[in-house]
């Protein structure tokens, strides 16, 4: 393999008031322009994936709980962020996650060998900053390994990989093991790069421990020119899973962000878990397309073994102070008896707003109150946001490029399809 370079200074990056970015591709890579957004104060903190607490059904498959008794108040604004439903979810903080943080044993080796800084991930944290990973590639071809004074082993390797079109990838990978084999850990850490001005850095992590715990995670930042709006675009991503060695517990996590110069944004994120006889599953997304039009949803559902399920879904869409805003809360009993209430409200723009709504124990509404409408028209973290929390990302240093060589850039034959979010199947 060829030597590793260390990281050149960072990038030239100016964040002006109103500015496009651009792409100069020169002999340091990526020089990005940003503009920062004024930013209202939030009048509240939105909410946007909460699950409250998951509470055992035991007895016969005849035992069901009870519904709280909501009924709808045509005075009050309805509170569509925290609209949960009558038998809520699995908090964060579940017997299994609090047994996380007896998972790991670490390995310390003394000398030169590495440090874990390994540990299970935690639920409902999203994506962490690169600061927060510490990521640090050697600068040389490493390939060793040694036994603690414990008797726990270590390695570690260093190396670059070289590809067409001027791809790079600088890679570091470490790990260990207690004596018996039966804890271990390991970690890659990597940064890449070519001609197009694509750059990664990201990191992937994994262990287990005697009891048979173990779980997984991996983390990406990715900074490319979209081929066709020509836009810089800044995406993150983050996995992560757990599972238990002493009972029927683990959870999985997906978690994405894509932002672009011009103010596009989107987020979203895709989760499961379970707890013995209890699953659980949360789905949601954001969409800012720069231009003020935003949309949100979510869709959070559980089930026991005894045949209980429930689940709450809501979903906005705005422009110009004007939009709508739907929702359902449901229970399906173990008998298969069902109940639902639906929800809605219609913003106008004017200081009105219609509200409709129906359960199947006969409740309903339909009225127009005054009110006035808010939501968030930008997101609260955007494109300069991003920019300022990615400077090891964006100080990532391309190979040089030989006169006359061109990068290779692959179009296809038409854009990509846009992502959105499953179409609703709220009742009314």
């Amino acid at each position: 393999m060829a030597a590793a370079r260390s990281f050149a200074t960072p990038l030239n990056v100016r964040l002006l008031r109103r500015a496009d970015v651009a792409f100069i591709n020169g002999k340091n890579g990526v020089v990005l322009e940003v503009r920062r957004k004024k930013r209202r104060p939030l009048a509240e903190k939105i909410v946007k994936c909460c699950c409250s607490e998951i509470r055992r059904v035991s007895g016969s498959g005849n035992s069901v709980e009870k519904f709280e008794d909501r009924r709808f108040d045509p005075n009050k604004s309805s509170n569509y962020r925290g609209r949960a439903p009558a038998m809520p979810f699995a908090s964060s903080q579940t017997r299994f996650v609090s047994k996380q943080e007896k998972f790991f044993s670490r390995c310390t080796p003394r000398n030169s060998g590495p440090q874990s800084r390994d540990s299970p991930p935690k639920r409902d944290t999203g994506i962490a900053n690169e600061k927060d990973w510490g990521i640090s590639l050697l600068n040389e071809n490493v390939n060793e390994s040694g036994t603690n004074e414990d008797g726990s082993t270590w390695f570690r390797e260093s190396g670059e990989d070289l590809g067409d079109n001027g791809y790079r990838c600088r890679w570091t990978r470490m790990g260990g093991q207690s004596h018996d084999g039966t804890s271990e850990w390991k970690e890659t850490w990597w940064e890449k790069s070519d001609w197009t001005g694509y750059k990664e850095l990201g990191v992937e992590k994994s262990g287990r421990n005697g009891e048979g715990d173990s779980w997984w995670e991996t983390w990406r930042e990715v900074l490319h020119q979209d081929e066709w709006s020509n836009l810089a675009r800044i995406e993150r991503s983050a996995q992560k899973q757990a599972k238990s060695g002493i009972e029927n517990a683990g959870w999985y996590e997906n978690w994405w962000e894509k932002y672009d110069a011009k103010g596009w944004t989107e987020k979203g994120a895709q989760k499961y878990g379970r707890l013995n006889e209890q699953s659980w599953w949360e789905k949601w997304g954001e969409h800012f397309d720069g231009r003020g039009s935003v949309l949100k949803w979510t869709d959070k559902w559980a089930e026991t073994e005894l045949g209980t399920k429930w689940g709450d879904k809501w979903e906005e869409k705005f422009f110009a102070g004007i939009g709508s805003r739907q929702g359902e809360t449901w229970h399906v009993s173990p008998s298969a008896e069902r109940w639902s209430r639906t929800w809605g409200e219609e913003h106008f723009g004017n200081g009105k707003v219609h509200k409709y709504g129906k359960s199947t124990t006969g409740e309903s509404w339909d009225i127009v109150v005054d009110e006035e409408t808010y939501y968030e028209a930008e997101p609260h973290y955007g494109w300069a946001d991003v920019v300022g929390d990615s400077t090891q990302l964006l100080s990532i240093q391309p190979r040089e490029r030989p006169p006359g060589v061109f990068p290779n850039i692959d179009f296809g034959t038409a854009p990509p399809p846009a992502e959105e979010p499953p179409e609703s199947s709220f009742s009314q």
